[in-house]
């Protein structure tokens, strides 16, 4: 019962003060659920990000639900999702109430303006950890530049980038071992 109050009160923490969404959330999770609390290690969290980009939902949300499930079970991913969400709930019920009352003032304008930036900072930081905890060598190399060139040259789903990505790490790695 313990964990699971820690985990609710962990990402209800988390969902209160992020901003921006489901990525802008990523660095948070990131500080909290490694470095913090030890929940999960740097690939893992990848490999859950990884993961909750091609499933239905909010990354955040289905990272929370992956770590929660991992640590406690069906009970724990449940709580865990239910932290993240709860706080975004009450605000935004509150803020709909406000917002088509204020939404015309410059003031309210601006500082929407300026948390659109932030979180776009937030959200390249954690690329930018990501990045160098992923490219390790030249095959994920290779497969980090086809993958950057195939998300803007294409208009295709993130599921089939992380698909082609998942089949090229296995056939380069085979290629390497073969190679040695």
């Amino acid at each position: 019962m313990k964990l699971l109050w820690e985990l609710f009160w962990t990402f209800a923490r988390m969902g209160v003060i992020t901003f921006g969404g489901g990525m802008a959330m990523l660095p948070i999770l990131q500080r909290e659920v490694v470095e913090n609390k030890h929940w999960a290690t740097e690939e893992e969290l990848t490999d859950y990000y990884a993961i909750g980009q091609c499933t239905p939902g909010i990354i955040a949300v289905n990272t929370a639900t992956f770590i929660g499930q991992k640590l406690s079970g069906a009970a724990g991913g449940i709580v865990a999702t239910l932290g993240l969400v709860f706080p975004s709930l009450v605000i935004i019920s509150i803020l709909a109430g406000l917002i088509t009352n204020f939404a015309h003032l410059a003031w309210v304008k601006n500082a929407f303006a300026g948390i659109q930036v932030c979180v776009c900072v937030l959200i390249f930081n954690s690329v930018v950890k990501l990045l160098k905890k992923s490219v390790v060598d030249k095959r994920t190399a290779v497969i980090f530049v086809l993958v950057l060139a195939g998300g803007l040259l294409l208009n295709l789903s993130p599921v089939w980038f992380v698909i082609a990505a998942a089949l090229a790490g296995v056939l380069l790695k085979n290629l390497e071992v073969r190679k040695s």
